[in-house]
């Protein structure tokens, strides 16, 4: 027997991974001046970090391959980059980046409470991971400057960037940077909680492991790192220990976890961008039109794309009679028609046989 190989997209897709997380070692090594800024208690936060790197690289890849998304990610950047569109498509590019990603629109469309759960807990994962991976990966680090003991520097990669007083409001924004991430995370938690137990369409479609188990963590990673801040600054320490060792663990499980679980769409949402510019170059374009009622019913574009994929997927709807070549030159309403008149068909054939 054969051993068997792996397919051609696993190993582009694992290829993918590996040089991405080659890629933040060095980084790191880098970022760290050689790891002289590296604290080794943090040693399995990066180790979980490298993991869901790979695993996070990896999925996109395979998710990128699919006949679909490369139609889509192939044509996005063709119509983006067309020299005669590129300026009003960056202006265009930003303002969806303010409106879809940073605000949330197309969320806030859905409920005001879906809307505010989903921007609160996207703009604290966020925030949090903008604290976290850089002070683990020894990126930003602070000292002391010079004998002074009120004052702190912050490195960056190495290289001095700013100072500030440690009792400054500064200093108590950037010292409880993860707090205010809680604070954001917590109540989206809630809200998205609360939908999932008493909205009825979230009780008829849901399952644990893709809508309960994100938030479940989120609020456990959150909750614990909270219980750190209360312990040493106001309980003298009491269970410092066991309250780092928990919150370790909880961030460890979420970040390798992170490749297979539903919080994965934070990295596709922002690709998804492409799919608007697709639509629109595909208006600007020339329309299809149906081979029936020759009245237009999409961008000849996307016609085109679509029968490509089909072809690519081993779904064969050419045809070879008055109708047209292809079932996709068909418009929806003239297809349904087409469909009522089959059975039409078929029901009097079966009337004329039993008569």
């Amino acid at each position: 027997m054969k051993p068997h190989a792996f397919p051609r997209e696993s190993i582009k897709a694992g290829l993918s991974g590996l040089v991405a997380t080659l890629l933040l070692v060095g980084l790191i090594m880098l970022g760290s001046r050689r790891l002289s800024h590296f604290d080794a208690a943090l040693v399995g936060y990066t180790f979980a970090s490298l993991f869901a790197v790979f695993g996070i690289t990896y999925r996109y890849a395979m998710w990128l391959q699919r006949p679909p998304t490369a139609m889509y990610w192939k044509r996005g950047w063709q119509v983006f980059l067309n020299p005669k569109d590129l300026p009003r498509n960056f202006w265009l590019w930003v303002r969806r980046m303010v409106s879809v990603f940073f605000a949330n629109s197309f969320i806030w469309r859905r409920g005001i409470s879906r809307g505010a759960a989903h921007w609160l807990v996207m703009w604290g994962c966020l925030l949090a991971a903008a604290i976290t991976f850089p002070l683990v990966f020894g990126w930003v680090h602070f000292e002391f400057v010079g004998d002074r003991f009120d004052l702190y520097q912050a490195n960056v990669f190495g290289f001095p960037a700013f100072t500030f007083a440690v009792d400054s409001p500064l200093g108590f924004l950037i010292f409880h940077g993860l707090v205010w991430a809680s604070f954001l995370v917590i109540p989206g938690v809630m809200l998205a909680m609360r939908r999932r137990m008493r909205g009825r369409d979230a009780l008829a479609l849901q399952r644990f492991g893709e809508d309960f188990l994100p938030l479940i963590l989120l609020f456990a990673v959150s909750i614990t790192g909270l219980m750190l801040v209360v312990s040493y600054q106001w309980l003298e320490g009491y269970a410092y220990e066991f309250l780092s060792i928990t919150h370790a663990a909880t961030v460890i499980f979420t970040l390798l976890w992170l490749p297979f679980g539903k919080l994965f769409h934070l990295f596709q949402r922002p690709a998804q961008l492409g799919v608007l510019f697709y639509k629109d170059a595909g208006a600007r374009g020339a329309q299809a039109t149906c081979a029936l009622c020759k009245e237009p019913y999409a961008s000849q574009m996307q016609v085109d794309d679509l029968i490509e994929v089909e072809r690519q997927l081993g779904y064969k709807y050419e045809m070879n009679d008055s109708r047209g070549d292809h079932y996709q030159r068909i418009c929806p309403k003239c297809r349904r028609v087409s469909l009522a008149l089959a059975q039409g068909q078929l029901w009097h054939a079966e009337r004329r046989i039993e008569s």
